[in-house]
């Protein structure tokens, strides 16, 4: 995760920030050096990715610096990050055999782009099933207090859900809605944040190199140092040139032939 222990601000005298990040990696056995797996090297880039939205602040006040953001933009500049992570330029620079120091070899790096899209559609359903519930409960007034399990039960069939396909979680035990207030009719924050970080990425993309010096600058200029100081789809739009859209995150997930 990533933490700040003092936010940028110019309110008063320049203030710079302090950004951390805390990653708990499985040690290696007694002995053998401590490796990462691909997973681990994903949470890595998205905590620098928040990191970088605190550091990169440049706003007047701290109420609105770095990642006081809304709830869905707040996960744009570390799912953004990962792209890289996945680059084969990257890969191969920094991807090591922790023995010989040979680089990842092209036909692992091939594998690996495969699994990418394995069981898409079914995660994709998944969270749209549950983002569309989570929204039909909390349109509910106070006085509709109804049975949890009959809700469930026809909030699915209304949206057409197959039957072999279920909620990420039930909802009496779905406790990113009942345990605080963070994400309460607001689960959607997970499948929107694919939707910005794809189509920021294809910025990148239709430059033509995933390191274009210009378009990383927008990306700093207008993303990661505006903190809530500019409403975030105008943040976006100057960014972009345009709203964003999901056919980009469809491509990326295989739901849609490339462009």
């Amino acid at each position: 995760w990533m933490s700040l222990y003092r936010q940028q601000m110019r309110n008063g005298g320049e203030v710079t920030p302090i950004v951390v990040n805390n990653n708990n990696f499985a040690k290696g056995a007694p002995g053998q050096p401590t490796l990462l797996s691909f997973d681990d090297a994903r949470t890595l880039f998205h905590e620098f990715g928040h990191g970088l939205h605190g550091l990169l602040s440049n706003v007047t006040y701290e109420r609105l610096s770095g990642t006081n953001v809304l709830r869905d933009f707040v996960e744009l500049p570390s799912q953004l990050f990962e792209n890289w992570m996945a680059e084969p330029e990257l890969l191969k620079k920094h991807a090591r055999h922790h023995a010989t120091g040979e680089p990842i070899p092209d036909d692992l790096l091939k594998r690996l782009k495969a699994a990418r899209n394995f069981n898409q559609g079914y995660e994709t359903v998944r969270y749209a099933a549950s983002a569309l519930v989570d929204m039909a409960i909390h349109s509910l007034s106070s006085a509709e207090a109804p049975d949890i399990t009959e809700f469930e039960t026809a909030q699915l069939a209304r949206i057409g859900m197959p039957p072999g396909i279920g909620m990420n979680h039930r909802l009496p035990h779905f406790q990113h809605l009942f345990s605080g207030s963070s994400y309460a009719a607001g689960y959607y924050v997970y499948l929107w944040a694919e939707v910005l970080e794809a189509d920021g990425f294809e910025a990148f993309v239709e430059a033509g190199n995933p390191f274009d010096a210009a378009v990383a600058d927008k990306l700093r200029r207008f993303i990661y140092s505006t903190g809530n100081s500019v409403e975030p789809s105008q943040a976006y739009l100057a960014f972009r040139g345009r709203p964003a859209g999901p056919q980009a995150m469809l491509r990326k997930k295989g739901l849609l032939e490339p462009a």
